[in-house]
């Protein structure tokens, strides 16, 4: 098991994006572990995306996109949704994070369907505030660092064979950049 060195994210927020396709997540709760592969990404920058939360600079909520990079970054949606995101950025670049938007379940399925209080394995963690539901995973993991065995943390994975970028889902600004990334099954 190789946990995601710091380094990993110290790339472009967008190429870092990419890069955690095919990698697993790993959430431990007591002798519980769960795990799932990475199969959809999308990046957010700073003055370059208005989309970002980063766009207006530093507010409480979003800071930890311009801090140490391979935290996380969660925050309270819709009043009623956590999102995941982890923070990555070019050393030159002031803000970054990227968006876990769904991942493939591996290991601890019974735990994240009781989580959720659902069976059908597709629509298990295939979405945002899904996987953050079935994975346990709150506003107490902000700030978590993912580089470290904790947790919550980002192993090593296959890399994908191809990959699709599209615009990201549920904005209003920037939908010319093609910024989500899923694997091509």
């Amino acid at each position: 098991m190789n946990i995601l060195p710091r380094e990993f994210y110290l790339e472009n927020t967008v190429s870092v994006a990419k890069n955690l396709l095919g990698k697993k997540i790993v959430r431990k709760i007591g002798r519980v572990e769960m795990t799932g592969i990475i199969t959809e990404t999308e990046a957010y920058r700073h003055k370059d995306d208005p989309a970002s939360h980063a766009f207006r600079n530093i507010t409480k909520r979003n800071k930890i996109m311009f801090g140490e990079v391979g935290m996380a970054y969660v925050y309270f949606t819709y009043g009623m949704h956590y999102c995941f995101n982890v923070v990555a950025r070019h050393p030159k670049s002031k803000a970054g994070a990227i968006l876990i938007r769904a991942i493939e379940p591996e290991k601890g399925i019974d735990t994240m369907q009781k989580n959720r209080n659902i069976e059908n394995l597709k629509n298990l963690t295939n979405g945002p505030a899904k996987l953050c539901q079935a994975l346990e995973i709150t506003k107490n993991h902000y700030g978590v660092d993912l580089t470290t065995d904790s947790k919550l943390f980002i192993i090593d994975g296959d890399r994908p064979k191809k990959i699709v970028s599209s615009s990201r889902i549920g904005i209003k600004e920037a939908t010319d950049k093609l910024w989500n990334f899923k694997i091509k099954i």
